[in-house]
């Protein structure tokens, strides 16, 4: 395990004083020279202080092998600095030239049926071959040299969403490069024999050189888990190794500063193990976009908590997100006015201390034209814009009253998240492929949401043993490390609330033994046989399962076939006899050394864990850890003097009311008066007290 690199922040040009960075990525290798200038004009207008430049100029800056052009670079970079907005510069390498595929086709990743990656689109590069390494740190090294010293350069912005395209290779490179790998992580061939399984299916291995990525097996057919997971394993680790060589050739040249990449983190984005990469940047940056309909706030918090939680909540920054609509969905909806601010002020209120945008200008031509930005096509007379201005007055004003040393407060409860746990259920051998691990942690930050509990989301790595209740939300694999601290925390005193998928397996994804949830069944006092899956695939199979609590389970029940004398059945299955589930528990209460628990034995969805939630937190000794109206997600930061900002959001498309905790210092579609405020759908209010 890697030490963290020491947290850095990007500091303020010369002259200003420390702000909530601001701006978006920008273009100008885009645009003619004559844009450059209202695009500065603009940019003070609506209080930008920060850009992010180069991220795709390889082509521009290397127009051919050795031959940089730097010029408009520079002279970019000087009009937005004398005009006091700090530049954020790429290292440029996202997408490598024409030039350099043509000249090297070695370079372009493989699929797993083996077909070429061509160019035309963007990270068509093998992140393991030596020849595009060699390439990429050239021009990595060749930006130090020229740009150290540079006044008006705060931060390196190394690369850019990694992985968004070039997750998964199969090329040659790689399959020399994953040998490599398992011989590091297990020193043995047959310890990787041991981990994947290999005895079943004729499997076993000789040497590491019989390694070979996951590539095809034909249509219908099951793959290793062991060695998927692996090579999901794998695959984050090169990345993560073609980044760190990126970011030490640009720091031994320019140490002074900070450096990180976007990371692109979502309730359902398990793209890399954000939480390992996080330990190797100076500070966390993430890209967010929104979902539409009902849930986009809930997931847009939930997923800015998970943020927090990987910065280990020192400030991240915002370094993606959109005015509107984006441009990749099937249907790309635009956000309801209101949004824009509202969203923005949400990060913030997670721990963002930074908030961009992609883009500055929107695109007149190619694949993101359609992709919103802070200066839509309709330009500077537009609803947009102005709520761009109004969104930089509302961060200033949130600047100039101190926010800027303060932290996302300490919930008293804990939803753990885990991205290796999420790609073992992926694989296509599973009770049913309804259900994987990145779907539960939402639907229970949700239902503590709608109790008036805001939740911490915490990586399966992080201090969730220091809250004082933890949610383990279908957390498929517990290793034996986990599993430790699973019982220390609650024979300590802990409150944990464990669901079905819990605990299957080990990190190896060899299933524990003995019944589910196999290291830690006596933990919460149930004994699992089996599970029962639901669907509608077939007629006269179950679709659901109702509960005597009046909840309904979807998807998956667990076959509880015994619970423990500590334990007490809080609700059970309601169905007909002959189905062996009547009766059969569905939650269950237990004491555990000093602690206790709650065992959830279905997927109940948002809905139903709401509807359960009362009675589960008043078991665990938590009934009062609500409080706050559910209608209205509550966030708080708090500062090192003891100064608290309060963001007041309403989840709901009714105006809400609540009371004004402290001075108003930011509101938007919302109306104070006196003691209290009308919050109107999308709205939010702020207050400091």
């Amino acid at each position: 395990m890697t030490q963290r690199r020491a947290y850095r922040w990007p500091q303020p040009l010369a002259g200003q004083q420390e702000r909530i960075w601001y701006g978006g990525d920008y273009n100008p290798d885009q645009w003619p020279e004559e844009v450059w200038d209202d695009d500065v004009r603009l940019m003070k207008k609506a209080g930008v202080n920060l850009v992010s430049v180069g991220i795709f100029s390889w082509a521009k800056i290397e127009t051919s092998e050795g031959v940089y052009d730097f010029d408009w670079l520079d002279r970019i970079i000087d009009k937005l600095g004398e005009a006091g907005v700090a530049v954020d510069l790429a290292s440029a390498t996202a997408s490598p030239p024409m030039w350099l595929t043509q000249a090297h086709p070695e370079v372009l990743w493989k699929d797993y049926r083996g077909d070429v990656c061509q160019p035309g689109a963007r990270q068509h590069w093998r992140p393991t071959s030596p020849v595009f390494r060699e390439y990429a740190l050239k021009l990595c090294r060749a930006m130090a040299e020229h740009y150290k010293g540079n006044p008006y350069v705060v931060a390196w912005h190394v690369s850019n969403e990694y992985g968004c395209h070039n997750r998964f290779d199969y090329s040659e490179d790689a399959e020399r490069a994953f040998r490599k790998w398992c011989e590091e992580r297990y020193g043995t061939i047959d310890a990787v024999n041991d981990a994947w399984g290999t005895a079943f299916w004729a499997q076993r291995m000789n040497d590491f050189s019989e390694i070979v990525p996951p590539r095809f097996i034909g249509d219908g057919n099951f793959m290793n888990p062991g060695k998927l997971l692996d090579f999901k394993r794998f695959s984050s680790d090169a990345l993560k190794a073609f980044y760190i060589a990126e970011r030490d050739a640009l720091a031994e040249i320019t140490p002074d500063l900070p450096l990180t990449t976007n990371f692109m983190v979502s309730a359902s984005g398990s793209v890399l193990d954000y939480d390992d990469w996080g330990r190797e940047v100076d500070f966390v940056s993430n890209d967010h976009y929104f979902i539409p309909g009902e849930a986009h706030l809930d997931e847009l918090a939930f997923s800015a908590s998970l943020v927090d939680g990987i910065a280990r909540k020192d400030p991240w920054f915002l370094m993606e997100h959109s005015t509107s609509a984006v441009n990749w969905r099937e249907i790309n909806y635009r956000k309801e006015p209101g949004q824009l601010v509202r969203d923005s002020l949400a990060h913030v209120a997670m721990g963002a201390d930074a908030v961009c945008y992609f883009q500055w200008r929107q695109s007149k031509a190619g694949a993101e034209k359609f992709h919103s930005a802070m200066v839509p096509h309709a330009g500077e007379d537009s609803a947009v814009f102005r709520d761009v201005c109004e969104l930089g007055a509302d961060l200033n004003k949130l600047s100039d009253e101190g926010i800027l040393g303060s932290r996302l407060a300490k919930s008293r409860v804990a939803v753990v998240f885990d991205y290796e746990s999420e790609w073992a259920t992926e694989h296509t051998a599973t009770p049913t492929q309804h259900v994987h691990h990145v779907d539960e942690p939402l639907a229970w930050f949700r239902a503590l949401a709608d109790q008036g509990v805001t939740a911490d989301v915490v990586p399966v790595r992080g201090a969730w043993d220091g809250y004082e209740m933890v949610v383990l939300p279908s957390v498929y694999l517990l290793s034996e490390e986990t599993t430790r601290r699973v019982r220390d925390y609650v024979v300590g005193g802990g409150r944990l609330v464990v669901t079905y998928y819990t605990g299957i397996s080990d990190e190896k994804d060899h299933v524990w033994f003995g019944g589910y949830p196999g290291s830690i069944r006596d933990v919460v006092g149930v004994r699992v046989e089996e599970f029962m899956p639901m669907g509608n695939d077939f007629t006269g199979v179950p679709d659901h399962l109702d509960l005597s609590n009046g909840a309904v389970a979807h998807d998956i029940a667990d076959v509880i076939g015994s619970v423990d004398g500590t334990a007490t059945v809080l609700a059970t299955f309601k169905d007909d006899p002959w189905t062996g589930m009547d009766g059969v528990p569905a939650i269950v209460a237990n004491t555990f050394g000093e602690g206790r628990s709650v065992y959830v034995g279905a997927r109940l969805g948002r809905e139903g864990l709401a509807l359960s939630l009362p009675e589960i937190l008043e078991s665990l000794g938590m009934a009062e850890a609500g409080g706050n109206d559910g209608r209205v997600l509550h966030v708080e930061r708090e500062g090192a003097d003891g100064s608290r900002f309060v963001f007041s959001f309403n989840r709901t498309h009714e105006t809400v009311r609540v009371p004004v905790e402290g001075e108003v210092v930011v509101s938007s579609f919302a109306d104070v008066d006196g003691e209290t405020a009308s919050i109107k759908p999308n709205g939010v209010i702020v207050t400091k007290k």
